[in-house]
């Protein structure tokens, strides 16, 4: 009897079913049961190697890589241009960061971060978004030691230029008391404010934007400083 069954396994191996587009599985599974030898051939059909591609599961890797951008907003402006810096970097996912769970920041390598300045004047909690509570009830349950962190600001330089990006100023502290790494210091030349707690050195801690008054100026400043990010070797 198996000698039979290996005849025409042997036939099977030589002359295989044709079919376009599908590649042939020859599954054997060989068992013994009181002696006798039973040869179970299964013809698996299956499209070609995509059939073999293995699920990434949980967050997707983009051509960001192991970063992400993170966001709050109030009026849509921090989200615009959330989506301006993940576009440069030739990623089109941003998330919000009210939605994130302490894993999942953990889970990167490189994080973008942003934030628009509602509270002006505050020493703590100025964006008036998710980042208040994710600042002082998430952040530090968060190992994040040497991870790669850029920060970019929203503010109104002509409505509010004693406190202009403020809030920026507050996620670049406390994300380097974590001991993150630091990354996209830019200039303050081109801007209109008059003071900004997120000045470090006589630089912008990160890139500040401001959709109110100089929306034209944005896109083109998400693209310069996504490649000031890389040439720091900012972890894309």
């Amino acid at each position: 009897e198996s000698s039979h069954v290996i005849a025409d396994t042997a036939h099977l191996l030589s002359s295989p079913p044709k079919t376009d587009n599908y590649s042939h599985i020859l599954i054997f599974i060989i068992s013994s049961n009181q002696n006798k030898m039973k040869l179970l051939i299964s013809a698996l059909v299956i499209s070609g190697a995509a059939a073999f591609a293995p699920s990434m599961g949980g967050r997707s890797m983009t051509s960001l890589d192991a970063s992400v951008v993170y966001y709050s907003t109030s009026t849509g402006n921090t989200e615009t241009v959330a989506q301006y810096i993940a576009d440069a970097a030739g990623n089109g996912d941003i998330q919000e960061i009210g939605d994130a769970s302490e894993s999942e920041v953990a889970g990167f390598d490189g994080l973008i971060i942003g934030a628009p300045t509602w509270h002006t004047g505050a020493d703590e909690q100025r964006s008036g978004t998710s980042w208040d509570d994710f600042l002082y009830d998430t952040l530090p349950n968060i190992e994040l030691e040497g991870k790669n962190v850029a920060v970019f600001g929203m503010g109104d330089q002509e409505g509010y230029g004693d406190n202009y990006c403020d809030a920026a100023g507050e996620l670049y502290d406390l994300f380097e008391a974590k001991g993150c790494k630091m990354f996209g210091l830019t200039s303050t030349d081109g801007y209109n404010h008059s003071d900004s707690k997120a000045e470090r050195d006589g630089k912008f801690c990160g890139l500040m934007m401001d959709e109110d008054n100089q929306y034209d100026l944005s896109e083109d400043r998400a693209k310069a400083w996504v490649e000031q990010l890389k040439s720091e070797g900012f972890a894309f």
